[in-house]
């Protein structure tokens, strides 16, 4: 297999356990999830069920749990009981590198880039990352057409073109996260989560870089946490409100805002704060 095929398709594991149902595949679900650190349970018994090709935020008020279940899918933490399943397959206990193989793949809060590499040699390094290469041996892989050519057509992707030699450093924010996204999608991953991704953007770059997320993650399935509202009911197929650690509601966007239970405990609150913040602009 050449390694442009290797980044287009994610392996086919052994193991899988999960019927796709009548309605469309489901491609990750989280069984009764726990997460305890020492004799405090941060995550109580989560369980959520996300379809191929769905756009899901998870939204709660600060210390809900919320970076603590994206830690949980994507390995970074060991869950305490339950289970996390990938397009069929249990992931729960295996390594951050083992899932992204598998075909998951996380952006984080904090922008997470090369800044003295070039904007190009950045997206070459998610693309070898995606195959296996150690950083020792990138230097030798320069004459890699089919690596080339996926890091260009991401340049492409995330509309940075004209800054392809540009040192990452010297981009701005919003170009900054474009290109960790970039990164984050280079392997193919058929599900991708986004943490903050419009953390520290104006409304206008806000904007922008939510019909980029649209258009880099079509067909793909998306979880994001996000605090903006805005972007939040602009984006989401379905929202996942999260508080003290329990998935309160999971439902459509619409079904979520008229939530009693949401309204009380989480979104009255918020869409308060920032239209007020929206108004004083």
């Amino acid at each position: 297999m050449t390694a442009a095929t290797a980044f287009r398709t994610a392996p086919v594991a052994d193991g899988q356990t999960t019927v796709p149902d009548a309605q469309g595949r489901l491609a990750l679900e989280l069984r009764d999830l726990r997460k305890s650190f020492g004799k405090t349970e941060i995550i109580r018994g989560v369980n959520l069920a996300v379809r191929a090709g769905e756009r899901v935020a998870i939204i709660g008020p600060n210390g809900a749990g919320k970076s603590t279940l994206f830690n949980l899918i994507s390995g970074r933490f060991a869950p305490s009981s339950g289970e996390v399943v990938l397009n069929g397959t249990r992931i729960d206990g295996k390594k951050p590198y083992e899932i992204n193989r598998l075909g998951l793949s996380r952006s984080f809060q904090i922008t997470n880039i090369f800044p003295k590499l070039s904007v190009f040699e950045n997206l070459r390094c998610g693309v070898l990352w995606s195959l296996g290469y150690r950083y020792t041996l990138f230097r030798f892989l320069a004459g890699m057409d089919d690596v080339n050519e996926r890091a260009d057509e991401l340049l492409s992707m995330i509309r940075l073109e004209k800054k392809r030699d540009t040192l990452a450093m010297n981009l701005t924010y919003a170009e900054q996260r474009a290109l960790e996204i970039g990164i984050t999608i280079a392997g193919g991953a058929s599900v991708v989560l986004l943490d903050e991704p419009t953390a520290g953007m104006s409304r206008s770059e806000t904007g922008r870089f939510i019909d980029l997320i649209r258009e880099v993650t079509q067909g793909k399935t998306l979880l994001t946490v996000e605090h903006d509202m805005g972007v939040v009911f602009g984006l989401a197929d379905k929202i996942a409100v999260v508080v003290y650690g329990e998935v309160i509601a999971f439902d459509t966007p619409e079904a979520v805002r008229a939530n009693p239970k949401v309204q009380e405990a989480y979104l009255g609150s918020v869409l308060a704060e920032q239209q007020a913040a929206g108004a004083g602009h």
